[in-house]
């Protein structure tokens, strides 16, 4: 991890890819934090299994912005003898992998039933995560994009994605393969991992991140990728946008009509949620452009460049701060609960208290970013 306090790291980013990265992490820390898990509005919670929901679109976007700043990257990394190569983008995925189960072990202890604190088993500490997604779909990506190129990664895509269908059928149950408990991926998450290191967040040991489904996420990094490349090669003109928006509107129909035999679903990370969420990223990306590039509507824009330009430090610090806030303890609760029973519930209702916590955390979130920006501290993993 190096800290950079010149503005030249920006220079190989363009205005609407930072806007995009930052509107990805601010609602990313929305929807992870809201003030009651029990109160929320329908758009802040994923879909249940089968469905989506804007939610949904948060980490393939932020997948999408990875292999999208990758297409820009990769001009260096090419340049490098391949042991060069090699050694930076596996210690890359490396250290965002121990981040983010350095996140899942944090804050290193817990409660026992007699309420007495005890540490947390490393045995028992989740293995994966968003971070972790992240890392292994990035490294997956940048090795299909140095070994295969740009037409490669078209190959590869397309590739995985049917791939992934037949997979997924017949290595589920016969009579639901694409269920909770029946999926494939949950059956090798089981058997490689192991229930004690899975997420429980569903009620028995299932983890949305699972070892399978990093080869369709894989596929949301090298469409950025390809975006990318697309983009540095047509410039940004009205007809760089009107291809985007096009072909973002095929994919979602693609999608659709795909979801008929292979539902399209975010925790198992099936192929029509690829197509639907590359879909909408490029709309959103053609719709940046157009306001940012073209129309050069950018007085509205720093406030996401804030949360673009150090995005990694920022989820991290949403998470950690949260997580300090929870364990603090103010008389019977903790200084969360504090904080959210005396500024927002007290005078709003139940949802609409959550869904305001969620933004007065994400703007704390900001303000760090802010200050960072202000300092010219950009920090690289």
């Amino acid at each position: 991890m190096t800290i950079d306090h010149q503005s030249k790291i920006l220079s190989n980013r363009y205005l609407a890819l930072d806007v995009l990265r930052g509107m990805t992490i601010a609602f990313m820390i929305i929807v992870n934090t809201p003030g009651s898990w029990s109160n929320l509005y329908g758009p802040l919670a994923h879909a249940d299994w089968h469905g989506f929901t804007p939610t949904d679109l948060v980490f393939p976007t932020f997948l999408f912005v990875v292999g999208n700043a990758m297409s820009f990257a990769l001009k260096k990394l090419n340049e490098m003898k391949p042991n060069d190569f090699y050694k930076k983008v596996f210690k890359r995925a490396a250290l965002i992998f121990l981040i983010g189960w350095l996140l899942n072990y944090f804050p290193f202890f817990d409660y026992n039933e007699a309420g007495e604190m005890v540490a947390v088993k490393l045995s028992e500490v989740r293995l994966l995560g968003v971070l972790q997604r992240i890392a292994l779909a990035y490294l997956l990506a940048a090795l299909v994009v140095y070994w295969t190129g740009e037409r490669g990664a078209w190959i590869v895509s397309i590739a995985a994605l049917i791939a992934y269908w037949p997979i997924m059928y017949f290595f589920g149950d016969a009579g639901d393969p694409y269920s909770l408990t029946g999926n494939a991926q949950i059956k090798l998450d089981l058997a490689v991992i192991g229930e004690k290191r899975m997420y429980i967040g569903e009620g028995i040991p299932f983890d949305p991140e699972g070892i399978l489904s990093t080869l369709t996420s894989m596929v949301n990094v090298l469409a950025g990728f390809i975006v990318g490349k697309f983009i540095q090669k047509k410039g940004n003109t009205s007809a760089t946008v009107q291809t985007l928006v096009i072909g973002g509107v095929a994919l979602l129909a693609l999608a659709y009509l795909w979801d008929l035999g292979f539902p399209i679903n975010k925790k198992i990370w099936t192929s029509s949620y690829v197509l639907l969420t590359v879909g909408w990223d490029l709309i959103l990306l053609g719709g940046l452009i157009f306001l940012v590039e073209l129309q050069k509507l950018t007085k509205w824009t720093y406030f996401f460049q804030a949360f673009g330009r150090n995005p990694l430090i920022l989820y991290v610090c949403s998470g950690v701060v949260i997580t300090i806030f929870s364990i603090i303890p103010v008389g019977e609760t903790t200084f969360k609960g504090w904080i959210y029973s005396n500024f927002f519930t007290s005078w709003l209702g139940p949802k609409n208290a959550s869904f305001l916590f969620s933004i007065a955390y994400m703007l704390l979130i900001w303000l760090i970013g802010l200050w960072m920006d202000k300092k010219k501290i950009y920090i690289k993993v």
